[in-house]
């Protein structure tokens, strides 16, 4: 089986769940600029997901927003229907939906682990097991973690936990997809500049954060989409079951 012919990549079509905004919001851009269709996937925000069609129609992109609880498998096959329907197939799925809640264990109110992991957990396995029944052949699935996996930062425990859920998952996926020449593979971004990193941290706690990297500043959702954009295109479909900690160096 051979890659599909870049020179149609302008015909292909990827899904970004959690498309609407931060990291998901950059890579839906990095994508269409890079050729893509793009189908955005979005949990409630209607306005950020259409400013972010928006933004692609207006640099000449082609984009459709849809609603869908990634965790919720109807809703989740209804996504890749319209997809299919709107654009003749997919090519890319990024799962970029997800939630973090911080806490220590000892303190970790349950409630808020089994919505944590009802998205980042039964979620990712939703999107990946309509990724493996729908990507065309040459295509890739790309999974989001943390490299808090590796750092182990305290008040992290339900996060890691569900993030590192994903990383076994894919690689699984991975080698379940043989012979079909697609690509699985786990992007897990240091501290990034998102509203969703940023939010209940002081100046203090960002500046010591953004020293942790020998690069001395945050990644940027942008860092993050470059890396997808790599990972997805015919220059990284030898790289298949692994998961690349985007992070600017930090242990």
């Amino acid at each position: 089986m051979k890659w599909r012919d870049v020179s149609d990549i302008h015909m292909r079509t990827a899904i970004v769940t959690g498309g609407s905004r931060g990291i998901g919001r950059a890579i839906a851009e990095r994508l269409s600029h890079d050729g893509f269709q793009i189908a955005i996937g979005y949990a409630g925000n209607a306005v950020a997901a259409d400013e972010t069609v928006g933004a692609i129609v207006a640099a000449g992109g082609v984009a459709i927003a849809i609603q869908a609880d990634v965790a919720d498998e109807q809703a989740v096959a209804a996504m890749f229907d319209r997809t299919e329907a709107t654009f003749g197939g997919v090519d890319v799925v990024v799962n970029s939906a997800g939630r973090l809640a911080l806490s220590t264990i000892a303190e970790q109110d349950l409630d808020v682990l089994d919505e944590l992991h009802r998205t980042n957990v039964r979620g990712a396995f939703v999107v990946a097991q309509q990724a493996a029944r729908r990507l065309r052949e040459g295509g890739a699935f790309i999974g989001m973690s943390t490299s808090v996996v590796g750092t182990q930062f305290p008040t992290y425990g339900a996060y890691v936990a569900s993030k590192s859920a994903v990383e076994g998952m894919t690689m699984i996926l991975a080698r379940e997809l043989r012979g079909r020449n697609i690509t699985a593979n786990v992007v897990a971004p240091g501290p990034t500049a998102t509203d969703l990193f940023l939010d209940g941290k002081s100046q203090e706690q960002i500046d010591t954060l953004a020293n942790v990297s020998p690069l001395e500043r945050l990644g940027t959702p942008e860092d993050i989409a470059r890396v997808v954009s790599f990972l997805v295109s015919a220059d990284g479909h030898w790289v298949n079951g692994q998961t690349l900690r985007a992070n600017g160096g930090m242990v």
